[in-house]
């Protein structure tokens, strides 16, 4: 087994590995001990067929048609004539045969490829196991199949979750049969022409090889779980983009102290705070004085004396507050100067900022939770009937051929609900930080949409919240569980089912929104950053100059010459000089910067209004190939 094979024995896949195969297109091999436990199953199934033994699903009709046993041939082939439309075989191999082709009824457009890779891997894994009767070189040829890249074509819609994931699996059998639909080689062929370019033959079903192949939980555990790996990389990136916000704001760090969460230790919060923590690590913006911080003034042509700040393209100030007006407030301007700039004077943040841990932190604990359930299910037999051929004990069939429910995806439904339903609140949060650097009122003195705007025809990133704000009332609107839902099928004999394949495949189709909603709170917070740190390291440049006058020029309310106060604000413009010059260079985190240089590379900062049609498509490309992540 090579670097690039990941072995399947029914009882070690993990998420990680059916993603690889799914998305990077690495080969399968069969462990060779467990395959002899496969062929147990299918020798004991055989040997009871031979003694005329009834069986569900063998010997006897599927779902309402239970209670048919089969005879040794058609009752109509006795007539002249015969039934020309029989695929040859004894009845119980056509049973087999007909069951995935009636089954093969799904409508929409098909699946992605890594989607039904994914099928294919968690089918042959589930039947790996030993306890669904198939032989051997049928699950070698489904095997086979998959590592010769054949992706059949699944249409995405015909699951109720009970029995499994019916339709959508005989869609992927029938191509086995030299049935349906295939892409290969990057184009759509007849299954059978599929099979003969990679050099394949079509199999015959024997017993109860129709019922392996198409009655599990395949296709909802399959979007589920790649839904859950798109799920884990925004999880990330979400933090980041928060991070980079909460720079961009100058914005408090005590609401992500560990202590502070220690008091409410929920694991996902307690790791979205650490998490955010270490992509702050060297800031200079965040917990920065009140004092220090200029709000944005428009440019004017007045604005800069000297020639090397002539490119900028804002002006800054503060307002002064003068001693009479510091009355019961003496401690905190002990503390910090008397100027009030781009950030308020108060101990905390915004609720999309301040908490963000605990509802970061909570999709995240919704993540984990999907996770668990999804980790069992990749290592479960989930058709039906379960066949227990070492079962020594057994005095009749129904002990060792027993039919159960695991079919049923409802534990899949309910984990993608709670997952589903998280889902609007990442973006909304997300959203409100992206409005709350746009919008005047609430963006800490930055300019207004991000943008000088001197002369009054610039929009600047006002329409980027508006895209940000569709995309969240359609994830709210697509969020309602479907597994609430039951519609029974197969004349009521199925009265309960899961609505599972649909709530995972919902999921799956909510991650490109999510993506697109933190991408664009990237895209604006690095705006945002951009003119947080030009202004800061603007007044920063301006007092190392030491010329505190010119420091007292953007003082929008500095006292007169001959006015009583007057030696106090030059005294405090100089203490104000002094601690600028001695700060340095403004900067955001360490992570935040790597991430703002790598957005750089693809994105200018926006000056002045352009066309942002491309900015958006690029954004949402980078946050695609998780470019932030390498």
């Amino acid at each position: 087994m090579t670097a690039k094979t990941i072995l399947l024995d029914g009882n070690s896949l993990t998420r990680e590995q059916l993603v690889a195969v799914a998305r990077q297109g690495l080969r399968v091999e069969l462990d060779e001990t467990q395959l002899k436990r496969v062929q147990r199953a299918a020798d004991f199934l055989a040997d009871k067929v031979s003694c005329g033994e009834p069986t569900y699903g063998v010997t006897t009709g599927f779902g309402s048609n239970a209670d048919k046993l089969l005879g040794a041939h058609r009752l109509r082939d006795e007539l002249p004539g015969g039934n020309p439309d029989k695929p040859g075989g004894t009845l119980l191999e056509e049973l087999q045969h007909n069951l995935i082709t009636t089954h093969a009824v799904c409508v929409g457009k098909p699946f992605a490829p890594d989607v039904v890779r994914a099928m294919l891997v968690i089918r042959i894994n589930t039947l790996m196991r030993g306890h669904s009767g198939i032989r051997v070189e049928t699950l070698k040829a489904l095997t086979a199949m998959l590592n010769a890249g054949i992706v059949p074509v699944v249409p995405e819609k015909g699951s109720v979750g009970a029995s499994g994931d019916l339709a959508p699996l005989s869609h992927l059998a029938i191509v086995l049969l030299g049935g349906g639909e295939a892409f290969y080689q990057g184009e759509r062929l007849p299954g059978a022409d599929a099979l003969k370019r990679a050099g394949l033959a079509p199999i015959r079903l024997s017993f109860k090889e129709g019922l392996a192949l198409n009655n599990g939980t395949a296709q909802m555990l399959a979007t589920g779980t790649l839904a859950l790996d798109d799920l884990e990389h925004l999880l990330e990136l979400a933090d980041l983009a928060a991070a980079m916000t909460l720079d961009a704001f100058a914005g408090r760090s005590g609401a992500l102290r560990p202590e502070v969460h220690a008091l409410r230790p929920h694991p996902g919060q307690v790791d979205a705070a650490a998490h955010v923590r270490e992509l702050l690590v060297g800031s200079t913006l965040v917990d920065i004085p009140y004092h220090l911080v200029p709000r944005f003034k428009q440019w004017t042509a007045e604005a800069w004396a000297d020639p090397s700040d002539q490119a900028l393209t804002f002006d800054i100030g503060w307002d002064w507050v003068p001693a009479n007006q510091r009355h019961g407030r003496e401690a905190f301007y002990a503390r910090f100067l008397p100027f009030k700039g781009g950030k308020k004077h108060q101990p905390q943040d915004a609720y999309c900022l301040r908490c963000m841990p605990q509802v970061h932190g909570a999709v995240r604990d919704a993540w984990a939770q999907a996770c668990r359930v999804i980790d069992i299910e990749l290592n479960s037999v989930t058709d039906n009937p379960l066949i227990f051929p070492d079962a020594e004990d057994a005095q009749f069939i129904e002990e060792q051929v027993i039919s159960a429910g695991h079919f049923h995806g409802m534990p899949l439904a309910r984990a993608m609900s709670y997952g589903k339903a998280a889902i609007p609140v990442r973006a909304s949060i997300s959203e409100r930080r992206l409005n709350k650097l746009v919008e005047p009122s609430t963006n800490d003195r930055l300019p207004a949409f991000l943008t000088g705007n001197e002369d009054g025809t610039d929009s600047g990133f006002m329409i980027v919240q508006y895209t940000a704000a569709a995309l969240v009332n359609d994830l709210a609107t697509r969020a309602h569980p479907a597994s609430v839902y039951s519609v029974p099928t197969s004349a009521n004999a199925e009265d309960h089912v899961s609505m599972g394949a649909n709530e995972a495949r919902h999921v799956l189709d909510m991650m490109e929104d999510l993506g697109y909603v933190i991408a664009l709170e990237l895209y604006t917070a690095a705006q945002a950053l951009d003119f947080r740190q030009a202004m800061l390291n603007a007044a920063s440049r301006l007092a190392s100059r030491g010329d505190w006058q010119a420091l007292a020029g953007k003082v929008s309310n500095a006292p007169r010459e001959d006015h009583a106060h007057y030696a106090q604000f030059v005294e405090e413009v100089k203490q104000l000089t002094t601690a600028l010059a001695n700060v340095g260079d403004f900067h955001a985190g360490e992570a935040v910067r790597k991430a703002h240089e790598s957005l750089r590379k693809h994105i200018g900062f926006m000056a002045r209004d352009r066309a942002m049609d491309g900015d958006v498509r690029t954004v949402c490309e980078l946050v695609r190939q998780r470019v932030f992540a390498k």
